[in-house]
């Protein structure tokens, strides 16, 4: 399992379109990685039913919810401290109800509601549609919790409200929970075993997204390259199910290939993928589809054989290595993106060195890189001492850090003098006159905004670069509009 944390996205409250026959306000706000963030989307689909309407004023808020992250000790310090500002604004209004959602809620139940008294309700990831009889329960002054792991909840009949941020991107779940026991991971234990959607199901839900507006979709699970749908349940029972299910059953290629096909006018993205399952036919149906975006986040953690063993990791830097040169050979115009993880229990300087000839290897496009933080109840926290000591973990990241840098800046130049097609997505940041958007690639794009409008698929030819964006001129629509 690997999870991308961004930043900028951190603690970002949702703000949904009001009913007018709703009378509560429900505040939510959002942290770790973009899987949470759909699943927000969900609760907050599941609560406007029920009668509440969001708002961005926490001091209005009948209902605060936060959705939690449990992948890096600092995720759950933010969590902690936005906790006690919930319970400042409660003690001015005592109505008002606190609950946690997500990986946080079911790893730190009994602290939270018990030992701690610091929320009323606790809901883990796949009890999200319990919500309204849990509210109830609050209501009659009972703390709620359901933190029960399931087989087979995808909340595939839900139809998730969306950010209204700008109606042109949006996730879409295909897979829970995850198989791979990477020991320095969490997500096994607070979002269970692996299952997939029933593809129908997502069809509908792109279907809904196009006839809204949307021009993007991005596919999402825990690892993406081992959907498997055969007619519902858990993965690893596949081996059990009959020859019918067996022959009719639609793996991760086949799905990608249903959506680029049935949506051909719609940009398609996924994340994330695991090097042991991205088989070589998902490389070819990337090829062979312009609407599915040439950028793959293939997350690696360790450069070191040794580590990867140590991290339960079902790859080696050989065989990464050689999945590198298939796509490279497959798909020339890839952007290749990574997760690394510096300081991992027993790293010597030998494995480090490893780590930065794998990026000399590989020069990607961009990563998201972290020194380690033992995770309570993890296989690492469990039997491993974290005995890399903190001022070598954070030069070693640093080094890592800098050579992203000078890859990004190497990767960034190559597309100087080249024309891009770039999905408009807002206007930029630095400047009113300029949007901003990403191309195929994921690298953000900025361009003089002329009459073009967000949501516009704008060929742009590419005139200079820093080691993140491009910057160049529009020179027309794409066939893509």
């Amino acid at each position: 399992m690997e999870k991308i944390i961004e930043e900028s996205k951190q603690g970002e409250s949702l703000v949904l379109e009001n009913k007018p026959e709703n009378t509560k306000k429900l505040f939510i706000e959002s942290y770790g990685c973009a899987m949470n963030f759909s699943d927000s989307e969900v609760v907050a689909s599941i609560l406007s039913i029920n009668g509440y309407n969001t708002t961005q004023t926490l001091e209005d808020a009948d209902l605060v919810l936060v959705n939690t992250c449990s992948i890096r000790d600092k995720a759950e310090q933010t969590i902690r401290k936005r906790l006690e500002k919930y319970n400042a604004v409660k003690r001015i209004n005592p109505k008002m109800k606190v609950g946690v959602l997500g990986c946080m809620a079911e790893r730190l139940k009994s602290q939270f509601l018990e030992e701690e008294k610091i929320v009323d309700l606790v809901v883990g990831p796949d009890a999200y549609k319990d919500l309204p009889n849990l509210l109830a329960e609050v209501e009659e002054g009972r703390d709620a919790i359901n933190v029960i792991l399931s087989k087979d909840e995808t909340y595939g009949d839900i139809s998730p409200v969306r950010l209204m941020s700008n109606g042109i991107t949006a996730l879409v779940s295909i897979t829970r929970g995850c198989d791979n026991m990477c020991t320095f991971c969490v997500v096994p234990f607070t979002r269970g075993r692996e299952r997939s959607r029933e593809p129908q199901s997502i069809m509908t839900e792109i279907q809904d997204l196009w006839d809204k507006g949307f021009k993007e979709i991005t596919l999402l699970g825990q690892n993406v390259d081992s959907y498997l749908w055969y007619g519902g349940g858990l993965k690893k029972d596949f081996v059990n199910a009959s020859e019918m299910q067996k022959a009719t059953a639609v793996d991760f290629d086949q799905l990608l290939e249903m959506v680029a096909v049935g949506f051909p006018k719609m940009r398609i993205r996924f994340s994330t993928s695991n090097p042991q399952d991205m088989h070589e036919s998902v490389l070819h149906v990337i090829a062979k589809y312009p609407n599915i975006c040439k950028h793959i986040h293939l997350p690696v953690q360790s450069g070191s054989n040794r580590i990867l063993k140590e991290m339960n990791r079902l790859h080696t830097r050989e065989e990464y290595m050689t999945l590198i040169d298939k796509i490279r050979t497959i798909i020339p115009n890839a952007s290749i993106s990574q997760d690394m993880i510096a300081g991992f229990p027993t790293e010597t300087e030998e494995d480090h060195q490893d780590t930065m000839s794998l990026m000399e290897y590989v020069k990607y496009n961009f990563g998201y890189m972290y020194s380690y933080s033992e995770r309570p109840g993890t296989l690492a926290g469990r039997k491993m001492e974290d005995d890399v000591p903190e001022e070598t973990k954070a030069r070693r990241l640093q080094e890592i850090v800098d050579l992203q840098q000078k890859h990004a800046w190497f990767r960034s130049e190559e597309y100087v003098g080249q024309i891009v097609e770039v999905l408009v997505e807002k206007v930029s940041k630095k400047s009113k006159d300029e949007f901003s958007g990403r191309n195929s690639q994921s690298i953000t794009v900025v361009f003089p905004k002329e009459n073009y409008k967000i949501g516009d698929f704008v060929n742009v030819k590419i005139i200079s670069c820093t080691s993140g964006t491009l910057k160049g001129e529009a020179v027309g629509l794409s066939s893509m509009n």
